[in-house]
């Protein structure tokens, strides 16, 4: 019984020392409309951690490039313009040469078992590549492909192609191929297509209803050549003045399987576009035959090279790296 009382008692002591925590108030920016599965999935996430804390942490979504360009958001987390942001590294190139290798082409088939391969090996470097601000997971896009107002079959059919790319490495594939890179971020991509500035774009099926891009193309290649990586980057000195209590909250709140849970309602809207492109009246959605398909992977080779001359550069070592990555891929099931 007296044990009983005693840890009735330390548990009351715990929870009050939570409640006594002084109250954060977080700003988390999304560049991704309001409509964006992203939004509630990260307004579930919030909510956990409102919860877990006992409301002394409470968090406010901004979206639509609310506070910044898309193409700023890992400086607004280091700066503390918002707290946590939604952050794509590829729209750095060079930047951050680790979590690269998530773009590499061909490398993955399923955006959630994607998820938990990237967020387990990437946790491992985050620390040191990331080190401006403190890292809470990682996340992928389900795996995208080509659409377009022109029909691209083969790799040299980029050639004097003007194409908007989801990510650094995308874009050395288009250069390397002769094609023109078109920097655009997601929200500003229907204009430039629209205008005629890009030709094509490589992007997930879904998002090509949502920003209006199925209004600009009208081929589709089916294959599933690419995906893009994310991170949620959290500012570094908001996090160290939380409380120890809350910061085990973040630290709960900032895991693989949370990175798989708020990814997953992302990939699920991704999945359901290829269908819907499918069924469009007047898209061309065509297949690769295998010479086709192989032609493309063998495009992956020189940029898995570049990629590994950037690590190194960097002082890591590629083959480790990538070798972890791999074993990662397979343990989770998430390889083509």
């Amino acid at each position: 019984m007296k044990k009983l009382v005693l840890a009735l008692a330390l548990g009351l002591l715990g929870t009050s020392a939570v409640a006594q925590d002084k109250p954060v108030d977080l700003k988390l920016s999304i560049w991704l409309p309001p409509a964006h599965p992203l939004v509630p999935a990260s307004k579930e996430w919030a909510e956990s951690i409102s919860k877990a804390s006992n409301g002394t942490i409470r968090t406010a979504i901004f979206p639509s490039e609310q506070l910044g360009k898309a193409f700023d958001h890992y400086d607004m987390a280091r700066d503390g313009i918002a707290d946590i942001t939604y952050v794509n590294p590829g729209y750095q190139p060079g930047r951050f040469p680790i979590i690269a290798a998530g773009q590499l082409p061909f490398m993955f088939s399923d955006g959630k078992k994607g998820t938990a391969a990237l967020d387990a090996w990437y946790r491992k470097y985050a620390a040191t590549e990331m080190k401006d601000t403190h890292f809470c997971f990682a996340f992928m896009l389900e795996p995208g492909g080509y659409h377009g107002r022109k029909k691209v079959v083969m790799p040299e059919d980029l050639k004097g192609v003007k194409i908007r790319p989801p990510q650094s490495t995308i874009g050395q594939m288009v250069t390397m191929l002769g094609g023109t890179n078109v920097q655009a971020s997601a929200p500003e991509a229907r204009d430039v297509l629209e205008r005629g500035v890009a030709d094509g774009i490589f992007f997930p099926w879904g998002s090509m209803f949502l920003f209006g891009l199925d209004k600009v193309t009208k081929y589709s290649m089916d294959v599933p050549l690419f995906t893009a990586v994310f991170t949620y980057s959290m500012n570094k000195a908001k996090y160290d003045a939380m409380s120890p209590a809350q910061k085990k909250v973040i630290d709960d709140h900032c895991t693989t399987e949370w990175a798989v849970k708020v990814a997953s309602p992302f990939a699920d809207f991704e999945k359901a576009g290829r269908p819907k492109m499918l069924a469009l009246s007047g898209h061309e959605v065509y297949p690769l035959t295998p010479d086709q398909l192989k032609a493309w992977k063998a495009v992956a080779v020189p940029l898995q090279k570049q990629w590994a001359e950037a690590v190194t550069k960097a002082g890591g070592n590629p083959d480790q790296i990538y070798q972890e990555l791999q074993d990662s891929i397979a343990k989770n099931g998430a390889g083509l």
